[in-house]
């Protein structure tokens, strides 16, 4: 059996192996702030949102509620800080942390805002996402926010009757967040929800529409054929599918029907690869 020796000299050599280890010279990165070790970690500034914003450079707003809870708690960011703010408009501007208080923080701008044109095309998603449980509506918008989406509608069918207006708050909130976490500076649109009789006059007056469709012809060619236009639709049925008059109803006003493979998708699936696809698609032919 091995025997150990006494402890305390074995605490003995143990605190003067740290003695020699600490006094040894060892390089050490010297980070000016906290939003110095954002810039290493993330490639920007930390962003927040702001429905004002300085109107030019040295002016100041004040940013408050949970916006200033998630800078001066969540990371801890302090006096002298650089950030930015945008509007969801398209605005954007750079500046630092002046002076914070138990209400809110002052933010004064570095330079000048900026404005950015919102890309094209735009894509407005209607979707039935009214029978979605466990967090998959929340999860449907949330992509859709990250793939640039212009705006989502809830859609109202006879498989999907309704949705609650409790949803629809919480879904604002996924939005923001989503918004500052891909770096999208004009903020995703919630309609009301809508239903089909109120859709037909938006899918008529729309430049594309696309309407996904179990069986029908391959989306990839249609965008074959297609020249992307500057916005459209994008329509997804409910789990069990549009029934045959709400089909016809949407054909006959215009939309393209369009499929998405061999397999039935969820609705969130479903949303998700059109949307991805025409996104990709739109960016291919705008690099071209």
């Amino acid at each position: 059996m091995q025997v150990l020796p006494p402890i305390r000299p074995r605490l003995a050599a143990i605190a003067d192996c740290w003695r020699r280890f600490s006094s040894r010279t060892l390089p050490v990165r010297a980070f000016s702030s906290s939003s110095d070790l954002w810039d290493q970690s993330r490639g920007g500034l930390p962003r927040f949102f702001s429905e004002v914003l300085p109107r030019s450079k040295g002016g100041v707003v004040r940013v408050q509620g949970d916006e200033f809870f998630h800078m001066t708690r969540v990371l801890r960011l302090t006096t002298n800080d650089r950030v930015e703010l945008f509007n969801g408009k398209g605005g954007l501007v750079s500046g630092c942390i002046q002076c914070i208080d138990r209400a809110g923080v002052d933010f004064v701008a570095l330079e000048d805002p900026k404005l950015v044109s919102p890309p094209s095309p735009q894509w407005h998603v209607v979707a039935a996402l009214g029978t979605l449980k466990g967090g998959r509506a929340d999860w449907l918008v949330e992509k859709c926010a990250e793939l640039g989406a212009s705006s989502v509608t809830a859609l109202l069918t006879e498989r999907s009757p309704s949705i609650s207006e409790n949803r629809v708050d919480r879904l604002e909130r996924v939005i923001l967040a989503a918004s500052k976490q891909c770096q999208r500076l004009h903020e995703m649109v919630v309609h009301p929800p809508t239903k089909i009789s109120d859709v037909l006059p938006k899918v008529s007056q729309s430049k594309l529409s696309f309407l996904a469709v179990a069986e029908a012809p391959p989306l990839m060619s249609a965008l074959t054929s297609l020249e992307l236009k500057s916005d459209g639709l994008l329509i997804v049925g409910p789990e069990g599918d549009f029934t045959a008059k709400e089909l016809k109803q949407l054909t006959e006003a215009g939309a393209t029907a369009i499929g998405l493979g061999p397999n039935r998708l969820r609705v969130e699936t479903a949303t998700i690869a059109l949307l991805a696809a025409l996104m990709l698609s739109s960016d291919a032919q705008q690099t071209t």
